[in-house]
Formats: C-alpha cells, sequence, structure tokens
C-alpha cells in the first residue's frame, strides 16, 4: 500500500512539473490579478471548511433527535470520509511540496485578499474536503436537491480557491478526485461491514430458531 501511494506520489510529481506552464495559463483566466477580492468567493472560500465540518456534526445531532438511523449512519461515514481525505491532503501536500501559484508566478498571478495560505498547494484542501462531503451526503441520499445544493457549493469552493489565486487547476482537480474518492470508498466499505453483519444476525437468528 505504502509502495503504491509513493508510485502515485512520484506520477503527480512528475505531471505537475510537464503541466505548469498550462496549468498557470488556465489560472492566470480565473484570477482577476487585482489583489480585490469578491465578497461572494471570499464568504466561499473562507466558510468552506468550517462548513463541511460541521454538516456531519449536524447530521448526528439530527439524527440522535429524530432517532433517524440513516441519518446517524450518513454522518458516521461523512465524518470517517473527512479524516481519511484530511489524512491524505495533508500527506500528499508536505510530500510534494508544491509551492503556491501567487508565490512562484508573482508576476501573473495575485492573492485575492488579505489571508495567505501557509501550507502547500498540491492538492486543494478546501476542494477536497468540499467533494468529500458532497459525495457522502449524495451516495446517502441520491435526490437532486441534495445533489444539486451540495456539489454546487463543493464546485463553488473548487472555483473560489483558484479565483482567489490560492491554487492552480491541477490542485483543484486533484482536490476533486481525492474528496470524492474518500467519500466513496467510505461509503462501499460502510455498506460492506453493514451486510456482514446483518448477515451474522440473521444466521445467529436462525441458530435461534432451530433450537
Amino acid at each position: 500500500m505504502k509502495f503504491k501511494l509513493l508510485v502515485l506520489i512520484l506520477f503527480f510529481q512528475v505531471s505537475v512539473g510537464k503541466s505548469q506552464n498550462w496549468d498557470v495559463n488556465l489560472l492566470s483566466k480565473f484570477n482577476p490579478n487585482n489583489g480585490r477580492e469578491n465578497a461572494g468567493w471570499r464568504f466561499v472560500s473562507n466558510n468552506a471548511i468550517m462548513v463541511s465540518a460541521a454538516t456531519p456534526l449536524a447530521l448526528m445531532v439530527a439524527g440522535i433527535a429524530t432517532h433517524d438511523q440513516k441519518l446517524k449512519q450518513t454522518a458516521f461515514s461523512t465524518g470517517i470520509a473527512l479524516v481519511g481525505n484530511t489524512a491524505i491532503t495533508m500527506f500528499m501536500k508536505n510530500a510534494i511540496q508544491r509551492q503556491r501559484p501567487f508565490v512562484t508566478w508573482g508576476d501573473k498571478i495575485m492573492l485575492q485578499g488579505n489571508t495567505s495560505p501557509t501550507d502547500y498547494s498540491f492538492p486543494s484542501g478546501h476542494t477536497s474536503t468540499a467533494f468529500a462531503v458532497a459525495t457522502s451526503v449524495s451516495l446517502a441520499y441520491p435526490k437532486w436537491y441534495v445533489i444539486a445544493p451540495s456539489f454546487a457549493f463543493a464546485s463553488a469552493t473548487a472555483y473560489s480557491r483558484m479565483y482567489r489565486g490560492a491554487h492552480y487547476p491541477t490542485d483543484v482537480l486533484c482536490g476533486i478526485v481525492l474528496g470524492s474518492g474518500s467519500a466513496y470508498l467510505t461509503y462501499k466499505l460502510q455498506k460492506f461491514m453493514y451486510g456482514k453483519r446483518m448477515q451474522r444476525n440473521a444466521r445467529a437468528l436462525a441458530l435461534e430458531a432451530g433450537n
């Protein structure tokens, strides 16, 4: 597992190096490069982590209050997806150590607003976190009125990070893959474990009935 992760990191390092010029040219189309941050994108960017972290807590509170087991299960799986996603994201940031675009390309990209990120650029933690939550709740409740606002907020978060000049497009793309992938794997694992538990319960009931 560790070997595969190291190979993946090396692959991204090579890919990032080759795509650097394309990356910054595309980013320059999103970044206004004037230092004046749009209030709407600032709000999304500044609150994405807080909203994402609060989602599983809100789901758990609602599940306990209404005695809704599915809500509690969704809260648990969303929380686990967030923890796993955060661990992988931070590991990759510190392993790859890609500088922020406004640091490397200060002549083309300007950080919008006064809050300067202090960690590394690749992948985008805001994006991966937002997509982890959006994917988790959408898998649990595959209804348009859940999917549409969830992914709208996640997509707005991804765009806001490029608008700010805080991330390259490839940072954001990797964040989308990491966040969505973490949520999907957590969801499938939870379903597998739940199925195993149901099988054990069924066998126990069958044995009791036979006795």
